[in-house]
């Protein structure tokens, strides 16, 4: 587990929601010469999504992301002064508990991909621990390969590593040096809250 900070190469604000990172950016969507009667949906928006991989829902999206993270946000669970004073340790488990929750938890990963990233990702890159959590269930809704990063001496085979600062002190990531290939898009999913510090160490792993 984790203690509560702001998360990724750009931080995550308190008590956000995740804000995975990515190493490439999408292609930016045809425009269409006309738009369709109100109230009926566009035909290029799904093929559009689909030839890129997404899901059909994307349109809905914007409007179903903010009751997702009110679901989530109070779910969550506080406990101050852990693992180490003057620490607000969230605890995110309710959530895994809750069948319902971890769907409404990927739908809001899956979302956010969508909306910041425009493209399907080859790649779901998971920082240990809590990346461990929710990495291989994004990764299998979006179609992608999911690949671990972890602690030093944890992984077998020739590996990348890289060292991050984090609250409490240094410490270094490994990943297995052909866990990606070059020119693959990758998301890196670390927490739903937390230090930006660590996503940027396995950036340097694996600098694209």
């Amino acid at each position: 587990m984790s203690a509560h900070q702001p998360d990724s190469s750009t931080d995550h604000p308190s008590h956000g929601l995740p804000k995975p990172t990515s190493a490439t950016q999408g292609a930016d969507k045809p425009s269409t010469a006309s738009h369709p009667p109100t109230g009926k949906p566009d035909p290029t928006v799904n093929a559009d999504n689909a030839k890129r991989g997404l899901s059909s829902s994307a349109p809905t999206g914007a409007s179903e992301l903010p009751s997702l993270k009110i679901r989530l946000q109070s779910a969550l669970r506080q406990f101050p002064d852990f693992p180490s004073p003057g620490i607000l340790f969230e605890d995110i488990l309710p959530i895994f508990a809750d069948p319902s929750l971890h769907e409404a938890l990927v739908r809001a990963l899956e979302i956010h991909v969508e909306k910041t990233h425009g493209q399907k990702p080859d790649v779901i890159v998971g920082l240990e621990a809590r990346g461990f959590l929710f990495g291989p269930s994004l990764a299998l809704r979006l179609g992608a390969s999911f690949v671990p990063v972890r602690k030093q001496g944890k992984l077998p085979g020739p590996t990348e590593t890289a060292t991050y600062q984090k609250e409490y002190g240094q410490d270094f990531f490994q990943i297995q040096k052909d866990a990606i290939k070059q020119g693959q898009r990758v998301i890196i999913v670390d927490d739903i809250i937390a230090t930006g510090k660590l996503s940027t160490g396995a950036s340097a792993m694996h600098p694209g």
